[in-house]
C-alpha cells in the first residue's frame, strides 16, 4: 500500500490554534470511512491518540525560513558529469551518472561488443545527443563519506547541500 500523507496543516486539529515555528506537536493517522486522515495536535492539547488511530508520532513544526532542498538543474549536473575527468573523480562521476540514470536523464546503452567483466558503463543523453563512457568505480571505503558529501553538494541546494 502506498500512502500519501500531507504536510502538517499548520493549525491544531483540536483547538484550531496555529502552530509556531519550532513548536512540538503530535501527528496521528486515523482510519475514517475507508481512508487515512492525518490529524496534527499541539503538545498542550495532546491527551493520547484518538479512537481509531493506527499510528502517531511527535514532531517539531518547521520554521518558515527553512527551505526544502531542491535538485540542481539537469544541465548543471550534465556539465558536472562532463567536467569530472580527474582519476580521483571517478567514483563521484560514476555515482552522478547513476543518479542521472535514475532520474531518466541518461539511459544505459546495451553494448554487446563489450567484454564480459568490463568495468565501464555506457550511457546516452537525448538532451545533448551524446553518449558517455563512465568507469564503474565505487568509492574507496576510506573516502566514501567525502564522495557522499560531494555528491550531495552537486545534486542539492538548500538544506541538504
Amino acid at each position: 500500500m502506498d500512502l500519501k500523507l500531507h504536510r502538517p496543516q499548520g493549525v491544531c486539529a483540536k483547538s484550531g490554534r496555529p502552530f509556531a515555528a519550532g513548536e512540538l506537536f503530535y501527528s496521528t493517522l486515523v482510519r475514517t470511512g475507508g481512508r487515512l486522515d492525518r490529524l496534527d495536535i499541539d503538545a498542550e492539547a495532546w491527551d493520547g491518540p484518538p479512537p481509531g488511530a493506527i499510528a502517531w508520532w511527535r514532531s517539531q513544526y518547521p520554521a518558515a525560513t527553512e527551505t526544502a532542498p531542491t535538485l540542481a538543474p539537469i544541465d548543471v549536473l550534465l556539465d558536472a558529469l562532463e567536467s569530472l575527468g580527474e582519476p580521483g573523480d571517478e567514483p563521484l562521476r560514476y555515482l552522478l551518472a547513476l543518479q542521472l540514470v535514475r532520474r531518466r536523464v541518461l539511459r544505459i546503452v546495451d553494448d554487446p561488443a563489450a567484454a564480459p567483466g568490463t568495468d565501464e558503463l555506457r550511457v546516452a543523453c537525448r538532451r545533448r545527443d551524446r553518449e558517455y563512457r563512465i568507469r564503474s568505480v565505487g568509492p574507496p571505503a576510506a573516502g566514501a563519506d567525502e564522495v557522499e558529501q560531494r555528491l550531495a553538494a552537486l545534486l542539492w541546494s538548500g538544506g541538504a547541500a
